[in-house]
């Protein structure tokens, strides 16, 4: 009898309606990736992706709305770093103005940090509260000089060339166009008080831009009983501020602000004015926060000022975080050694890779209804996708708005003829020099060593250009993923829908510009 022939068929196996929601799960989970490989190796962004899911909405309607902190919310979850590169008044300004918040700097001395701070608060927009003024004896070839540098075309002259001070007039492009002379006197060139409009101090931005209507003028100087230069109005600036419904405000109606101390028995004094005039939050700045002078600081702000809230840090570890938790803090600030110009792991040998620790130290931290910052480590839109994504309530960046019109500095060229700006580490010598070496323990030691560098970055334009391009940037990817909101990604993240792939160095090769002879990057239009 002749054997029976069982053919098997090459075709795959039809799905007979049996196909179920583990066939479906490509990649793997959050706890797969960071927890059931015991803890081996630790991941940055770049060895991360997310996995696409379902898109069912658009990409206007995804809502970015994060935690700062306990108490503040973002509706922009971006936050300036408190470095003396990135944030003074005029950056924490623009953050807040666009839904973020800024941490001014704490490399300055108590009074002007807390300046800094009232020009926050007391901050309409539309008014400028810190133009550049000039003295009337400054020759044509320096305000040119100061023109290229700092971008702007009109200037106040003032008696001593500070805000402040009687104003005598004002000097615009129009006046010094025809002019070759460069030995020529500002005094000779400048429209006198005399033929100016201004408007008293204390005049609404209603009333002041119905001035500036009305005599058809670019400026809008605003001046004392006694002439004395107060702030300055511009059209332009007007047009393009006019709405800001974004903003980060506190029940007063006045922009939110953060502000940066140490753990010196001195800083307990600059908490003191700084609370005074009304900042919001208090960052604590340490690149390592599980210390007991960092327990001292949360606990005495805590128990003396108890509404505002305090940001403690940096940390990465649970058992970090657990500790600055009891003591009191509303936030934690999550990276070390991770930002592109800190050396920190390179010389100290500690720290940890950042996705790995933003997701730990977070998962136990919303146990208690902390939010973290991922700080360090953001170089593209795509990074802070993957922050929210890792369980972060809004990503501190630095060297990603460094270059930008309102940070701190004045523009140079380089010998290509790109427009840089300074940037700079906080441990480096340069910033340690100023005072911030209290961040790394070292105000008493007679050697410091650097846990930074200092270098340059590329003029981005301004922020009012640059964080709209960002966040567009974070609705796209957070569409990509399916999650409409970042409590819909959190829900997904620990619910295993929202799902990773590890990336070989060769796909992270692929993820980026490959394969052309040159290429030109432009970031948004």
């Amino acid at each position: 009898m002749a054997a029976v022939r069982n053919e098997r068929s090459r075709s795959p196996r039809k799905d007979n309606g049996t196909t179920t929601h583990d066939d479906l799960a490509d990649g793997h989970s959050a706890v797969d990736l960071f927890e059931n490989n015991k803890g081996l190796t630790g991941y940055t962004y770049d060895d991360v992706i997310c996995l696409p899911g379902h898109i069912a909405f658009g990409v206007a309607d995804v809502e970015l709305h994060g935690n700062f902190t306990r108490n503040i919310r973002l509706k922009t979850p971006i936050v300036s770093t408190p470095m003396d590169t990135v944030t003074e008044a005029r950056m924490a300004i623009a953050m807040a103005l666009e839904g973020g918040i800024g941490v001014i700097h704490t490399n300055l001395t108590i009074a002007d940090q807390v300046k800094e701070v009232q020009k926050v608060k007391k901050f309409e927009s539309g008014f400028i509260l810190d133009p550049i003024c000039i003295t009337p004896s400054m020759t044509l070839a320096q305000l040119e000089e100061i023109r290229r540098k700092s971008g702007w075309k009109g200037f106040p002259v003032t008696e001593d060339g500070k805000m402040g001070s009687k104003l005598l007039g004002l000097v615009t492009k129009r006046d010094t166009d025809w002019i070759a002379e460069g030995s020529t006197l500002v005094s000779q060139l400048m429209t006198p008080l005399k033929d100016l409009t201004v408007a008293p101090e204390g005049i609404n931005l209603t009333d002041a831009n119905q001035i500036l209507k009305d005599c058809k003028k670019g400026k809008l100087p605003v001046v004392t009983a006694n002439g004395q230069l107060v702030a300055l109005m511009s059209r332009a600036d007007l047009q393009k501020n006019a709405d800001f419904p974004l903003a980060t405000k506190d029940s007063k109606k006045q922009l939110m602000v953060a502000a940066a101390v140490g753990t010196r028995p001195a800083d307990k004094d600059r908490v003191r004015q700084l609370v005074e005039v009304g900042v919001d939050a208090i960052i604590i700045d340490s690149s390592q926060g599980d210390s007991v002078f960092q327990h001292d600081m949360v606990r005495w702000i805590k128990s003396n000022f108890p509404a505002v809230q305090v940001v403690a840090g940096n940390v990465v570890t649970k058992r970090q975080a657990k500790n600055l938790i009891d003591c009191g803090a509303d936030a934690l600030r999550v990276g070390m050694g991770i930002g592109s110009i800190c050396t920190t792991q390179e010389v100290c040998a500690c720290g940890r890779a950042q996705a790995s620790a933003v997701y730990h130290v977070a998962k136990f931290a919303r146990q208690f209804g902390v939010p973290v910052l991922a700080d360090g480590g953001i170089g593209s839109p795509g990074h802070i996708v993957k922050a929210l994504s890792l369980g972060a309530g809004a990503a501190m960046c630095g060297s990603l708005l460094a270059g930008t019109e309102e940070t701190p500095g004045e523009y140079f060229y380089a010998d290509s003829g790109v427009r840089l700006k300074r940037y700079r580490g906080m441990g480096s010598i340069d910033a340690m020099k100023k005072g911030s070496d209290d961040r790394y323990f070292g105000t008493a030691a007679t050697i410091k060593v650097a846990q930074g560098v200092s270098g340059a970055v590329q003029d981005k334009g301004s922020i009012h250009r640059y964080l709209p391009y960002l966040v567009q940037g974070l609705r796209h990817g957070m569409q990509d993923i399916g999650a409409s909101s970042i409590e819909d990604l959190r829900n997904k993240l620990y619910s295993g829908q929202l799902r990773f792939e590890l990336r070989s160095p060769a796909a992270q090769r692929e993820g980026g510009v490959h394969g052309l002879h040159s290429f030109e990057r432009k970031l948004y239009a």
